[in-house]
């Protein structure tokens, strides 16, 4: 009775092995230009930095008006790629990016409350920036829609998730310090903007 089991068991072992690359291949052919879309802002420190400080910035908001930036921002993203796709755009400035981070790095700092419009308006600009610096990732062998919507999905749970931490700690018991946390991280950011726009004015 045991050889049997152990015959069936070495079989489904040895067809699971076999099995295991091509699977593996099959998942890389057709979800690799989602995973390197998903990837590909977090690999640079513009996209980072900002979505950080947008996220950040929506944690100091009113909820009730924060909570527009989360549809606004991937829909920016979307738009800005197709934008850069359509128009065939030049990559991003770097001044544009350290401008970027300036703004968002002083408001931060500053932690003034934003109406409405001026903070869609903030969310949309640098969705459609970044959205637009990204689409330079599209190769000619890459499958766009499966690239965009990794990096569109991933630009949503970024913000969301940041706005969403940063709203808990600012709103908590103990809100003080985290309060002064984040103004001194848009202090740094604002630096970082700075730093970034005289090494563009430099090179030029």
């Amino acid at each position: 009775m045991k050889h049997p089991l152990l015959l069936g068991a070495a079989a489904i072992a040895g067809l699971t092995i076999a099995a295991t690359p091509a699977q593996a291949h099959i998942v890389a052919t057709r979800l690799g230009d989602f995973y390197t879309g998903g990837l590909h802002p977090l690999t640079g420190v513009e996209d980072v930095v900002q979505w950080l400080a947008l996220g950040l910035v929506a944690g100091q908001q009113d909820v009730r008006r924060a909570r527009w930036m989360v549809p606004v921002f991937p829909l920016a993203l979307l738009a800005g790629i197709i934008g850069a796709r359509l128009l065939h755009l030049p990559a991003m400035p770097e001044a544009i990016d350290a401008a970027t981070m300036l703004v968002l790095g002083c408001l931060l700092a500053v932690a003034k409350p934003l109406n409405l419009p001026v903070l869609l308006g903030l969310t949309a600009i640098v969705g459609l920036l970044r959205g637009a610096s990204n689409a330079s990732g599209i190769g000619p062998d890459t499958d766009a829609v499966l690239f965009v919507s990794g990096l569109v999905l991933t630009g949503y749970a970024v913000v969301t998730l940041i706005a969403a931490a940063a709203t808990s700690l600012l709103r908590g018991v103990a809100a003080t310090w985290p309060a002064v946390a984040v103004r001194a991280c848009g202090s740094w950011i604002a630096a970082v903007g700075l730093m970034l726009g005289g090494y563009a004015l430099a090179a030029h």
